[in-house]
C-alpha cells in the first residue's frame, strides 16, 4: 500500500508538471497562477504545494527534469579519456544542442526559460537558478578550454574565463536564435561551424577540414 501510495504521488507530481509546462508555454510563466495549473490538472492548489513550494518551485523542477539529463551525457564524455580532449570539448557542446532539436520535451522548457519568463518578484528564484547554471556552466568550459590548450601546448589569447564566458555566449545566443524559427537553420550543423571557428581563433584547430570561407 505505501508503495502504491508513492507511485501515486509522482504520478500527481508529474501530471502536475506536464499541465504546468502546457500553460507555461501559452500564455507565459507570471501569466500562469497556481490556480490555472491546478484546475487544468484536475487537482486542488493544496496538491501543488505538497509538491512544490512555490510556482518559482514548480518551474525550476521543470528545469531540472530538462536539464539534468544533458549534464549527465556531459559527465559521460568528461568522464572519457579515450579520444583528443578536444573532440570531447566539441561533443560537449554539440550533444545538448542536438537534445534540444531532438526532444520536445526540452526544447518547450528552454524556450519557456529564454522567452517566456518575467523576472518579477515571485520569480526571482528562477533568475538565481538561471546565474547558477551560467556560473556552473562557464566553469565547466573554463576546466575544458584549459584542459585542450594544456594537452595541446597552446597559451589561449585570453585568460580561460573570458575565453568560456564567450563560448557560452556564442553558444547561448545560437539556441535562442533558433528557437524563434527552427526552420531557418540546422541547429548543430551551424553551431559545429561556429564553435570550430572559435576554436580555431583560439589557437585550437579541430582536427579534419577547416570551415569553408567565401574567397
Amino acid at each position: 500500500m505505501a508503495r502504491r501510495t508513492k507511485e501515486d504521488a509522482q504520478a500527481t507530481r508529474t501530471q502536475l508538471m506536464d499541465v504546468a509546462l502546457h500553460l507555461f508555454a501559452k500564455q507565459g510563466v507570471s501569466r500562469t497562477s497556481l490556480q490555472d495549473i491546478a484546475l487544468a490538472a484536475g487537482a486542488t492548489r493544496g496538491a501543488i504545494y505538497w509538491h512544490f513550494k512555490n510556482k518559482a518551485d514548480l518551474f525550476n523542477a521543470l528545469m531540472e527534469s530538462a536539464t539534468l539529463p544533458m549534464e549527465r551525457t556531459m559527465q559521460q564524455i568528461s568522464d572519457d579519456r579515450t579520444q583528443d580532449p578536444l573532440l570531447e570539448l566539441e561533443r560537449a557542446i554539440l550533444l545538448p544542442m542536438q537534445t534540444i532539436v531532438d526532444d520536445e520535451r526540452v526544447r518547450a522548457v528552454f524556450e519557456i526559460a529564454t522567452m517566456k519568463v518575467e523576472y518579477v518578484e515571485e520569480l526571482l528564484a528562477v533568475k538565481q537558478r538561471h546565474v547558477q547554471c551560467y556560473s556552473d556552466n562557464t566553469r565547466e568550459l573554463q576546466r575544458r578550454l584549459q584542459e585542450v590548450a594544456t594537452h595541446r601546448s597552446v597559451c589561449l589569447p585570453m585568460s580561460p574565463l573570458v575565453a568560456a564566458q564567450g563560448l557560452h555566449s556564442l553558444m547561448a545566443g545560437l539556441i535562442q536564435t533558433w528557437m524563434l524559427a527552427p526552420s531557418t537553420f540546422d541547429l548543430v550543423e551551424v553551431a559545429r561551424a561556429a564553435v570550430s571557428v572559435y576554436l580555431t581563433g583560439l589557437g585550437l584547430p579541430l582536427p579534419g577540414p577547416a570551415p569553408e570561407t567565401i574567397a
